[in-house]
Protein backbone atom coordinates (compact mmCIF):
# COMPACT_ATOMS: atom_id res chain seq x y z
CA UNK A 1 0.00 0.00 0.00
CA UNK A 2 1.34 3.43 -0.98
CA UNK A 3 2.67 5.59 1.87
CA UNK A 4 1.78 9.26 1.66
CA UNK A 5 3.49 12.26 3.25
CA UNK A 6 2.84 16.00 3.29
CA UNK A 7 5.88 18.28 3.49
CA UNK A 8 5.36 22.02 3.87
CA UNK A 9 7.85 24.42 2.32
CA UNK A 10 8.91 21.61 -0.01
CA UNK A 11 10.23 23.77 -2.85
CA UNK A 12 13.62 24.64 -1.33
CA UNK A 13 16.17 23.94 1.38
CA UNK A 14 15.30 21.31 3.95
CA UNK A 15 11.81 20.89 2.53
CA UNK A 16 13.12 19.81 -0.84
CA UNK A 17 15.75 17.61 0.81
CA UNK A 18 13.07 16.02 2.97
CA UNK A 19 10.90 15.42 -0.09
CA UNK A 20 13.71 13.66 -1.92
CA UNK A 21 14.64 11.53 1.11
CA UNK A 22 11.04 10.36 1.53
CA UNK A 23 10.64 9.64 -2.18
CA UNK A 24 13.72 7.46 -1.98
CA UNK A 25 11.88 5.51 0.75
CA UNK A 26 8.96 4.94 -1.65
CA UNK A 27 6.66 7.66 -0.33
CA UNK A 28 4.25 9.66 -2.41
CA UNK A 29 5.16 13.15 -1.21
CA UNK A 30 2.63 15.96 -1.36
CA UNK A 31 4.76 19.06 -1.80
CA UNK A 32 2.89 21.90 -0.09
CA UNK A 33 4.31 25.08 -1.64
CA UNK A 34 3.27 28.71 -1.70
CA UNK A 35 4.50 29.56 -5.19
CA UNK A 36 3.46 27.68 -8.33
CA UNK A 37 6.59 28.30 -10.43
CA UNK A 38 9.09 27.60 -7.65
CA UNK A 39 7.09 24.57 -6.59
CA UNK A 40 6.99 23.23 -10.15
CA UNK A 41 10.75 23.70 -10.56
CA UNK A 42 11.37 21.79 -7.33
CA UNK A 43 8.94 19.05 -8.38
CA UNK A 44 10.69 18.63 -11.73
CA UNK A 45 14.06 18.48 -9.98
CA UNK A 46 13.19 15.83 -7.39
CA UNK A 47 11.49 13.67 -10.02
CA UNK A 48 14.72 13.61 -12.00
CA UNK A 49 16.88 12.75 -8.98
CA UNK A 50 14.70 10.37 -6.96
CA UNK A 51 15.36 6.66 -7.36
CA UNK A 52 11.80 5.71 -6.37
CA UNK A 53 8.59 7.14 -4.95
CA UNK A 54 6.36 9.88 -6.32
CA UNK A 55 5.71 13.57 -5.71
CA UNK A 56 2.82 15.92 -6.41
CA UNK A 57 2.61 19.70 -6.13
CA UNK A 58 -0.22 21.33 -4.17
CA UNK A 59 -0.39 25.05 -3.45
CA UNK A 60 -0.61 26.08 0.19
CA UNK A 61 0.25 29.53 1.53
CA UNK A 62 0.74 29.23 5.28
CA UNK A 63 0.29 32.98 5.59
CA UNK A 64 -3.37 32.59 4.58
CA UNK A 65 -5.89 30.52 6.53
CA UNK A 66 -8.12 30.54 3.44
CA UNK A 67 -5.31 28.99 1.36
CA UNK A 68 -4.70 26.34 4.04
CA UNK A 69 -8.40 25.44 4.07
CA UNK A 70 -8.45 25.16 0.26
CA UNK A 71 -5.35 22.95 0.39
CA UNK A 72 -7.03 20.70 2.96
CA UNK A 73 -10.15 20.36 0.80
CA UNK A 74 -8.07 19.25 -2.18
CA UNK A 75 -6.10 16.75 -0.11
CA UNK A 76 -9.34 15.28 1.26
CA UNK A 77 -10.67 14.97 -2.28
CA UNK A 78 -7.55 13.24 -3.60
CA UNK A 79 -6.38 11.06 -0.69
CA UNK A 80 -8.11 8.66 1.67
CA UNK A 81 -5.42 8.83 4.33
CA UNK A 82 -2.03 10.38 5.14
CA UNK A 83 0.91 8.63 6.82
CA UNK A 84 3.17 11.59 7.57
CA UNK A 85 2.86 15.33 8.08
CA UNK A 86 6.16 17.21 8.25
CA UNK A 87 5.62 20.84 9.20
CA UNK A 88 8.90 22.12 7.83
CA UNK A 89 8.18 25.54 6.31
CA UNK A 90 9.46 28.62 8.10
CA UNK A 91 10.21 32.28 7.66
CA UNK A 92 12.56 34.75 9.30
CA UNK A 93 12.01 38.40 8.43
CA UNK A 94 14.07 41.52 9.05
CA UNK A 95 11.01 43.77 9.18
CA UNK A 96 7.58 43.23 10.67
CA UNK A 97 5.05 41.86 8.21
CA UNK A 98 1.55 40.44 8.55
CA UNK A 99 -0.34 37.43 7.22
CA UNK A 100 -3.62 37.76 5.31
CA UNK A 101 -5.47 37.72 8.65
CA UNK A 102 -3.23 40.32 10.28
CA UNK A 103 -1.06 37.97 12.36
CA UNK A 104 2.62 38.82 12.80
CA UNK A 105 4.18 36.89 9.92
CA UNK A 106 6.75 34.72 11.72
CA UNK A 107 4.24 33.55 14.31
CA UNK A 108 1.57 33.33 11.62
CA UNK A 109 3.53 31.06 9.28
CA UNK A 110 5.80 29.15 11.64
CA UNK A 111 3.15 28.40 14.26
CA UNK A 112 -0.43 29.45 13.46
CA UNK A 113 -0.43 28.22 9.85
CA UNK A 114 0.94 24.82 10.83
CA UNK A 115 -1.44 24.65 13.81
CA UNK A 116 -4.44 25.13 11.51
CA UNK A 117 -3.11 22.81 8.80
CA UNK A 118 -2.47 20.04 11.32
CA UNK A 119 -5.99 20.30 12.72
CA UNK A 120 -7.52 20.09 9.24
CA UNK A 121 -5.42 17.08 8.18
CA UNK A 122 -5.63 15.19 11.47
CA UNK A 123 -8.62 13.06 10.43
CA UNK A 124 -6.63 11.72 7.46
CA UNK A 125 -3.70 10.88 9.72
CA UNK A 126 -6.02 9.03 12.09
CA UNK A 127 -7.25 6.74 9.29
CA UNK A 128 -3.93 4.86 9.18
CA UNK A 129 -2.57 2.26 11.53
CA UNK A 130 0.27 4.43 12.77
CA UNK A 131 0.85 7.97 11.53
CA UNK A 132 3.38 10.60 12.53
CA UNK A 133 3.67 14.38 12.67
CA UNK A 134 7.06 16.09 12.82
CA UNK A 135 7.31 19.80 13.60
CA UNK A 136 10.63 21.44 12.72
CA UNK A 137 11.59 23.79 15.54
CA UNK A 138 15.01 25.23 16.41
CA UNK A 139 17.51 25.61 19.21
CA UNK A 140 16.56 29.28 19.01
CA UNK A 141 13.49 28.38 21.07
CA UNK A 142 15.69 28.61 24.16
CA UNK A 143 15.65 32.40 24.04
CA UNK A 144 12.00 32.59 23.01
CA UNK A 145 9.36 34.30 25.15
CA UNK A 146 5.65 34.67 24.53
CA UNK A 147 4.00 37.94 25.51
CA UNK A 148 0.28 37.33 25.21
CA UNK A 149 -0.40 41.03 25.80
CA UNK A 150 1.37 41.84 22.51
CA UNK A 151 1.22 38.51 20.69
CA UNK A 152 1.69 40.13 17.25
CA UNK A 153 4.51 42.46 18.33
CA UNK A 154 2.71 45.67 17.42
CA UNK A 155 4.58 47.66 20.05
CA UNK A 156 8.13 46.39 19.68
CA UNK A 157 9.28 44.14 16.86
CA UNK A 158 12.55 42.23 16.81
CA UNK A 159 13.48 39.75 14.09
CA UNK A 160 15.15 37.27 16.39
CA UNK A 161 12.66 37.68 19.23
CA UNK A 162 9.86 36.99 16.77
CA UNK A 163 11.67 33.99 15.30
CA UNK A 164 12.69 32.43 18.63
CA UNK A 165 9.17 33.01 19.94
CA UNK A 166 7.71 31.13 16.94
CA UNK A 167 10.13 28.24 17.46
CA UNK A 168 9.17 28.05 21.14
CA UNK A 169 5.56 27.91 19.97
CA UNK A 170 6.44 24.90 17.77
CA UNK A 171 7.57 22.92 20.80
CA UNK A 172 4.67 23.99 23.00
CA UNK A 173 2.26 23.02 20.21
CA UNK A 174 3.97 19.65 19.83
CA UNK A 175 3.77 18.86 23.53
CA UNK A 176 0.13 19.91 23.88
CA UNK A 177 -0.89 18.07 20.71
CA UNK A 178 0.85 14.91 21.96
CA UNK A 179 -1.29 15.06 25.12
CA UNK A 180 -4.46 15.45 23.07
CA UNK A 181 -3.46 12.51 20.84
CA UNK A 182 -2.74 10.08 23.69
CA UNK A 183 -4.43 6.76 23.02
CA UNK A 184 -4.67 7.38 19.26
CA UNK A 185 -2.60 6.04 16.37
CA UNK A 186 -0.90 9.41 15.75
CA UNK A 187 2.37 10.55 17.34
CA UNK A 188 3.96 13.98 17.13
CA UNK A 189 7.53 15.05 17.80
CA UNK A 190 9.72 18.05 17.11
CA UNK A 191 13.36 18.64 16.32
CA UNK A 192 16.20 21.11 15.95
CA UNK A 193 17.74 20.64 12.48
CA UNK A 194 21.01 22.36 13.39
CA UNK A 195 22.43 25.50 11.82
CA UNK A 196 21.43 25.02 8.19
CA UNK A 197 22.30 27.18 5.19
CA UNK A 198 18.92 27.61 3.49
CA UNK A 199 17.22 30.44 1.62
CA UNK A 200 14.83 31.12 4.51
CA UNK A 201 16.35 34.51 5.30
CA UNK A 202 16.78 35.61 1.67
CA UNK A 203 14.46 38.27 0.28
CA UNK A 204 13.06 36.69 -2.90
CA UNK A 205 12.24 40.05 -4.47
CA UNK A 206 15.54 41.89 -3.84
CA UNK A 207 17.94 38.97 -3.38
CA UNK A 208 19.14 40.56 -0.13
CA UNK A 209 20.93 37.94 1.92
CA UNK A 210 22.21 35.74 -0.92
CA UNK A 211 25.88 36.63 -0.41
CA UNK A 212 25.60 36.03 3.30
CA UNK A 213 23.96 32.68 2.58
CA UNK A 214 26.81 31.71 0.24
CA UNK A 215 29.34 32.63 2.93
CA UNK A 216 27.49 30.74 5.68
CA UNK A 217 27.35 27.68 3.45
CA UNK A 218 31.03 27.07 4.21
CA UNK A 219 30.25 26.66 7.91
CA UNK A 220 26.63 25.51 8.18
CA UNK A 221 25.00 22.16 7.51
CA UNK A 222 23.63 21.35 4.09
CA UNK A 223 19.84 21.12 3.71
CA UNK A 224 20.22 17.33 3.43
CA UNK A 225 22.07 17.19 6.74
CA UNK A 226 19.50 19.49 8.34
CA UNK A 227 16.62 17.34 7.14
CA UNK A 228 18.15 14.13 8.51
CA UNK A 229 16.62 14.17 12.00
CA UNK A 230 13.12 15.09 10.78
CA UNK A 231 13.18 12.30 8.20
CA UNK A 232 14.53 9.84 10.76
CA UNK A 233 11.80 10.79 13.27
CA UNK A 234 9.19 10.36 10.55
CA UNK A 235 10.28 6.98 9.25
CA UNK A 236 12.45 5.02 11.69
CA UNK A 237 10.97 2.11 13.65
CA UNK A 238 13.03 3.37 16.58
CA UNK A 239 10.47 6.12 17.23
CA UNK A 240 7.30 4.07 16.94
CA UNK A 241 4.97 5.09 19.78
CA UNK A 242 7.19 7.94 20.98
CA UNK A 243 5.39 11.28 21.18
CA UNK A 244 5.77 14.81 22.54
CA UNK A 245 9.58 14.81 22.47
CA UNK A 246 12.27 17.13 21.11
CA UNK A 247 15.28 15.78 19.20
CA UNK A 248 18.63 16.95 17.86
CA UNK A 249 20.95 14.77 15.76
CA UNK A 250 18.49 11.87 16.14
CA UNK A 251 18.78 12.00 19.94
CA UNK A 252 16.45 13.37 22.64
CA UNK A 253 17.57 16.89 23.60
CA UNK A 254 16.88 19.33 26.41
CA UNK A 255 14.31 22.07 26.00
CA UNK A 256 14.02 25.41 27.75
CA UNK A 257 12.05 25.96 30.94
CA UNK A 258 9.40 27.83 28.97
CA UNK A 259 9.12 25.00 26.42
CA UNK A 260 8.50 22.49 29.23
CA UNK A 261 5.74 24.60 30.83
CA UNK A 262 2.51 22.63 30.52
CA UNK A 263 0.31 25.58 31.47
CA UNK A 264 1.99 27.77 28.84
CA UNK A 265 1.45 25.07 26.22
CA UNK A 266 -2.24 24.82 27.07
CA UNK A 267 -2.64 28.61 27.09
CA UNK A 268 -0.94 28.96 23.71
CA UNK A 269 -3.29 26.34 22.27
CA UNK A 270 -6.33 28.20 23.62
CA UNK A 271 -5.10 31.59 22.40
CA UNK A 272 -4.28 30.19 18.95
CA UNK A 273 -7.77 28.71 18.69
CA UNK A 274 -9.21 32.11 19.61
CA UNK A 275 -7.07 33.88 16.99
CA UNK A 276 -8.10 31.66 14.11
CA UNK A 277 -11.74 31.22 15.11
CA UNK A 278 -13.12 34.42 13.49
CA UNK A 279 -11.58 33.40 10.15
CA UNK A 280 -12.39 29.69 10.08
CA UNK A 281 -16.06 29.45 11.03
CA UNK A 282 -17.44 30.35 7.61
Amino acid sequence: MEKTAIVTGANSGMGKATTLALMNQDYHVIMACRNQSRGQSALDEVKKIATSGKASLYLCDLASLKSIKEFSKKIHQDFRSIDLLINNAGVILASRQETAEGFEMQLGVNHIGHFYLTKLILDLLQKNGASRIVNVSSGAHKIGKINFDDIHMLKRYSTFKAYSRSKLANILFTRELAKRLEGTNVTVNTCHPGAVATSMGVNRETGLGKRLLQFLGFFFLTPEQGADTAVYLATSDEFAGISGKYFYKRKPAKISKAASDDQLAEKLWTVTEMMIQPFTNA
